[in-house]
């Protein structure tokens, strides 16, 4: 490796902003390109949703939409760019950092999903965390198999210097916690009072601005859970054997040893406490796309069959580590009447860990009908 290797050096800021505007391909195929029925379920389960538009096709038949529906941030699944295009900048590190998702119709069953993934934007801004640091992000376009515009979304990353973030250090004062007997039967009770509103709809007209939306809990986070959301996301370089060793002799710099020696992708993180703490992190924390993913439940349980999830858009902002918990709230900030039979709520959304820190945060727009 090069000296400059894991640094942003103005000489590839050239030439990763020369992209700029590109529709971005990868050899990489997708994890999923079309709506099973066993894709829905590994998704619902990785996720903690038990909505059964998404589960029950005795129930979804007799919903308004006919049928088994995908949850909507599925679609993370079907590039392996969802997050936005993150090549560039060899060894710099790369942290999700959020999604502006508008969707545009239910995802069914059945449908296959291709996507367009365009570089947006390349920011540096100011760190305390690292060296330099940029938001990388990219503007991400989903069509099914006849051209239909299912969703659309502005998918962005952060890039920081490994090597000065650990010397900042700025994560050393934040310490992973042991999980009490007390906390655990809590989180159980929550678990089992957390119900999707189903077929009882809800009406626009019910809902007052400041209005709370019903929470939900998940966690304490795991490298299980890690492994159960790859399972359903397909990840960016989950990769075994010789697929591993053919995609490191095309990126060698992809590799980054373990405690033993062996190469492993810059994804460990998400498992690995020795790697994370590596790239500054004092332990193995979470995927952003499944914070987003459980703010979207919150809200799909909220507003049941007869209502649509339009737009969500979401920050991440600290890390969730091993053993943490997050605890996803909402409020309605906004009420808009559309004069077509249905009504708009805009919704702060928010998680919250054990520490009440608020570790995501954003806003959603929901649509409602209106009685009458």
């Amino acid at each position: 490796m090069t000296d400059t290797h894991g640094l942003a050096t103005d000489e590839e800021l050239v030439r990763l902003r020369s992209k700029l505007g590109d529709r971005m391909e990868i050899s990489e195929p997708p994890h999923l390109t079309e709506v099973t029925r066993d894709a829905i379920r590994h998704w619902a389960e990785a996720t903690g949703d038990r909505n059964p538009l998404y589960l029950d096709e005795g129930h979804a038949v007799l919903s308004p939409l006919n049928g088994l529906i995908a949850p909507p941030c599925m679609l993370y699944a079907f590039s392996r760019m969802s997050i936005g295009y993150r090549s560039g900048l060899p060894g710099v590190h790369s942290m999700f950092g959020g999604t502006h998702w508008r969707w545009k119709k239910p995802l069914p069953l059945g449908a296959r999903v291709d996507t367009e993934v365009t570089f947006k934007e390349l920011t540096e801004f100011p760190s305390r965390f690292a060296g330099r640091m940029f938001k990388q992000s990219s503007y991400i376009r989903y069509v099914d198999g006849d051209g239909v515009e299912l969703a659309e979304a502005d998918s962005w990353g952060m890039r920081t210097e490994r090597v000065k973030a650990r010397k900042k250090g700025k994560y050393k004062k934040l310490e992973p916690e042991v999980v009490s007997e007390a906390t655990l039967v809590d989180i159980a009770a929550a678990y089992e009072t957390e119900k999707p509103r189903g077929a009882e709809p809800l009406y626009w007209d019910d809902v007052a601005v400041g209005e709370a939306v019903p929470g939900i809990v998940r966690g304490p986070y795991t490298a299980t859970v890690a492994v159960a959301f790859e399972q359903a996301w397909g990840g960016l370089f989950i990769k075994a054997h010789s697929y591993w060793f053919n995609y490191l002799k095309r990126h060698p710099a992809a590799g980054i040893a373990n405690a033993y020696g062996v190469p492993e992708p810059p994804e460990a993180v998400h498992w690995d406490s020795q790697l994370a703490k590596s790239v500054g992190v004092p332990e193995a924390y979470d995927y952003g796309p499944e914070r987003i993913s459980w703010l979207a439940t919150m809200l799909t349980n909220w507003i049941g069959d007869h209502g649509f999830l339009e737009e969500l858009y979401c920050e991440i902002r600290r890390f969730n580590l091993i053993g943490d918990i997050t605890y996803c709230q909402g409020s309605v900030i906004e009420k808009e009447n559309l004069s077509d039979g249905r009504g708009r709520l805009k919704v702060e959304i928010f998680g919250k860990d054990q520490r009440d820190m608020v570790t995501a945060k954003g806003w959603a727009a929901v649509i409602l009908p209106c009685k009458g």
